[in-house]
């Protein structure tokens, strides 16, 4: 089964996520495991709400455990990882095997998971696995562990299983991502976060903004929650109680945003997002895709240093791999709150600059881990205007 989008009025083919490419062998190493079943194809059942169809390989079959492998097709905007191999093995978990840094199955406890060659390996804090765990992403292991838990349950299994995920060519992959920075060593992240890869050009996806933004002029709209993506949405969704039907997703390209809403008649907007990503903001970036820039680490010693932050705190600031590790920094010194909401003091410059006197634009930060973290000072007059106007 192909599914396609529309973007930029060319028909695009999607493909899949490297999750939903683990999630099919799992389901057909853990099929020939339990159940004898030879299969050439699996359906896995994605977040995004599609059953796609994957075909799958078959790559030994031995008493005690199974491993079949996918070839990941990543549809008409090829990644990094397309054409890689993601090969995983179901087999009987022996008793001498260390489980300190397996993930554990909530709904099959019985199930367990971790990553093999190939699949990079978390050595420092912030991330949404532990230090010393496979990079997994969490809605990859749920769907992993979703695909496994079917089977076992048709053929009455309550066995623990561990479900091995590698990557042959990972390690090699990895020197192409930014997984050596963000301190991911030894090979790449399984991702996805809908299980459906959708091409993703620059152009398409400002065209597709531009044509979201139209269509609520043409509603009489003048005010619009953007967010980056699925966590800024899940945040503004769950936190600020803001109805989603609206919103737009700006990927990275916020500056477009703002211009489009500008063209557009907003009066109005609001972006909701992730620290990691908006911080930049308040260096004027209003790209945030990392190939454009960076400089996340320069932008908190700034303003660490400017609330009263030591020199060691801001040379402790500059050897963090990512933004999580540095507000962990920033809370035990008790300038957390401080530091961001001086950031959002420069954001509000910037992206105010950015929008011009005829809109109200405002920020609402937050992270994964620490939650809510600070907003601009119209924030809250913005998010009541949104309220009054679904």
């Amino acid at each position: 089964m192909e599914y396609y989008v529309t973007k930029n009025q060319k028909k695009l083919r999607c493909g899949i996520t490297t999750g939903t490419c683990a999630a099919a062998a799992a389901k057909a190493a853990a099929s020939r495991l339990l159940l004898g079943m030879s299969l050439e194809s699996v359906l896995v059942h994605t977040p995004k709400g599609i059953t796609a169809e994957v075909p799958v390989s078959l790559s030994f079959a031995e008493e005690n455990r199974v491993e079949y492998s996918v070839v990941k097709d990543s549809g008409d905007d090829p990644d990094v990882t397309n054409g890689a191999k993601i090969a995983v093995c179901v087999m009987y978990l022996q008793a001498w095997k260390d489980k300190e840094f397996f993930f554990q199955s909530e709904e099959a406890p019985y199930l367990f998971l971790d990553g093999g060659t190939g699949v990079g390996r978390v050595t420092g804090e912030g991330m949404e696995q532990r230090q010393g765990q496979a990079a997994i992403n969490r809605v990859p292991r749920e769907m992993i562990f979703q695909a496994v838990r079917e089977i076992c349950e048709l053929a009455g299994h309550t066995e623990e299983l561990l479900i091995m995920v590698r990557v042959p060519e990972g390690e090699e992959l990895a020197k192409k991502t930014f997984n050596p920075r963000l301190g991911i060593e030894g090979g790449i992240s399984i991702l996805g976060t809908s299980g459906i890869l959708e091409p993703m050009s620059e152009k398409a996806i400002v065209d597709t903004i531009e044509t979201q933004l139209r269509k609520q002029q043409a509603q009489g709209k003048t005010k619009l929650l953007i967010t980056p993506g699925n966590y800024g949405q899940s945040y503004a969704q769950e936190y600020l109680g803001m109805d989603m039907t609206d919103s737009i997703k700006c990927s990275n390209y916020i500056g477009e945003t703002l211009d489009l809403a500008v063209t557009y008649g907003m009066t109005d907007v609001l972006l909701v997002g992730n620290i990691g990503k908006l911080v930049k903001l308040a260096a004027g970036i209003m790209n945030t895709h990392s190939r454009v820039a960076d400089g996340r680490c320069e932008i908190f010693v700034v303003h660490t240093v400017l609330c009263g932050g030591s020199k060691e705190l801001a040379e402790k600031i500059m050897e963090c791999i990512n933004t999580e590790e540095i507000l962990r920094l920033l809370t035990e010194s008790k300038l957390c709150e401080r530091v961001c909401k001086s950031i959002c003091g420069k954001i509000h410059e910037y992206v105010s600059r950015r929008a011009g006197s005829g809109v109200r634009a405002a920020v609402v930060l937050f992270s994964e881990n620490f939650g809510y973290l600070g907003e601009t000072v119209n924030a809250k007059a913005v998010l009541q205007e949104l309220k009054s106007e679904a």
